[in-house]
């Protein structure tokens, strides 16, 4: 059983929620060799329908990461899937000492997947906003992959695919927009990806609903935990029987979350009790300089409208280049460097902190993206979320203005490079998010350009 985890010496970011709400987490399977605990730490979300937020140690989201331990765990996950589409060695080990922070074990997981292997055909798809980057990573480490994933963002000119709802979720409508509907519905494997299986509910109404439009024989379920109990694993059984289809699940790591009777009530007072003024505060302020790193105007900036195997080995030819303008544009003597993404926007800043990295060992590269998700702060090392900016929506959103947050970035960086695509590049970001982060560090803006056409 798990209630702490981790490297030895470290203090588990989970520590603070398990102590005043009861929140357990249970180990059960182990595929990567680590448990729950290393994988996530805790928060409480400001979410009236769930009280919990599990914070993950290898996703970039809400924690600023190594961009090679991020994009490593994915690559690790997309070993998983392979395992199901064709039988190989694994290689699992090095994870857990990455997660330890050994030197040079973050790198080392990502090249181990890194590595050239045979091709495998398939269509993945990932979950917005938390899983872009992670499902474009299991996309990468097939070989032959289409990859799409939803988006919240109407965009016009695409005609939707299909919509559903997660129903869990704090903004609950998702789009499924590719470019290339027959891309989309080849005969292929399909792979869905997301952060985290609770109960499995959204995966397995997203198959029934690509299954009436296009039957495929083989689904596979990737996430970097699995918190299924056996009523949601035989709910699975039951949907690929119904279909006659093979549906299976992968994961780093597998267990559930004990939660006591009356957590949301109890989470909501803690709420309550804990909320203050996060009204900017005025200080110095950091010079604010735009950067072009010349991303091709025609190479997609992700996944939400399709990327195919030939935009991933095009990318890779780019990045050198385009991580060599931005150190260059560098402040002189930053050494602390977080590269900031943008809601869905998650994978070529991620990619583009990764080529930073290696460029640049001397820099201590992190990678973060903001969010939508509103999730309560505490300031303690046993707690998982320990800074919060507030900042308005900058991409005139579909559902409406609100606020927007990044977290855990408030310090310990002398240097941020914020990626948006240009439809984020508005009056808004001007006047709420980069002066929100010049009052922390030298910002440098880099906009990439959201891909729009309907054919390429």
């Amino acid at each position: 059983m798990t209630t702490g985890g981790g490297s030895p010496g470290r203090v588990w970011p989970g520590e603070w929620v398990a102590a005043r709400l009861g929140v357990r987490l249970v180990d059960r399977e182990r595929p990567a060799g680590v448990g729950l605990a290393d994988l996530v730490g805790l928060a409480v979300r400001r979410n009236p329908r769930r009280a919990h937020l599990l914070v993950s140690s290898v996703l970039g989201k809400h924690v600023p990461t190594d961009p090679r331990l991020v994009y490593g765990a994915g690559l690790l996950l997309g070993r998983l899937v392979r395992a199901r589409l064709r039988p190989e060695p694994l290689g699992a080990a090095l994870l857990a000492e990455a997660l330890a922070h050994q030197d040079g074990a973050a790198a080392a997981l990502r090249d181990a997947h890194k590595e050239p292997h045979a091709p495998l055909q398939a269509v993945v798809f990932g979950y917005a906003e938390t899983a872009t980057a992670l499902g474009h990573s299991v996309a990468d480490a097939l070989g032959d992959a289409y990859y799409l994933h939803s988006t919240r963002r109407p965009v016009p000119g695409f005609t939707p695919y299909g919509a559903f709802e997660e129903e869990h979720s704090h903004a609950t409508s998702h789009l499924i927009l590719p470019a290339d509907p027959l891309a989309f519905g080849c005969d292929a494997p399909v792979v869905l990806v997301d952060d985290e299986l609770s109960t499995g509910t959204t995966a397995l109404n997203t198959i029934r609903a690509l299954h009436a439009v296009r039957p495929r024989r083989h689904y596979i379920i990737a996430a970097l935990v699995d918190l299924r109990d056996d009523r949601a694993r035989a709910m699975t059984r039951a949907l690929a029987a119904e279909l006659g289809a093979r549906i299976e699940t992968v994961s780093l790591a597998a267990g559930r979350v004990e939660l006591p009777a009356g957590i949301l009530p109890a989470g909501q007072r803690l709420v309550a009790s804990l909320s203050h003024d996060e009204r900017r505060t005025e200080g110095a302020a950091h010079a604010v300089r735009r950067v072009d790193i010349g991303w091709p105007d025609d190479l997609p900036d992700g996944g939400r409208h399709g990327f195919r195997p030939a935009d991933g080995r095009r990318l890779g030819k780019e990045l050198p280049a385009m991580a060599g303008r931005l150190a260059d544009a560098l402040p002189a003597g930053r050494r602390r460097v977080l590269v900031l993404g943008f809601e869905e926007l998650m994978y070529a800043p991620l990619r583009l902190a990764e080529a930073l990295a290696d460029a640049r060992p001397d820099l201590r590269v992190r990678y973060s993206t903001t969010t939508r998700s509103p999730v309560l702060a505490v300031d303690d090392p046993g707690y998982a979320i320990r800074t919060r900016l507030v900042f308005p929506a900058h991409d005139d959103p579909a559902d409406g203005p609100g606020e927007r947050y990044a977290y855990n970035v408030a310090r310990g960086f002398d240097a941020i490079v914020l990626v948006v695509d240009d439809a984020g590049d508005t009056p808004a970001l001007a006047a709420g998010l980069l002066p929100r982060l010049a009052e922390i560090a030298d910002v440098l803006l880099v906009t990439v350009p959201a891909h729009r056409r309907q054919s390429r």
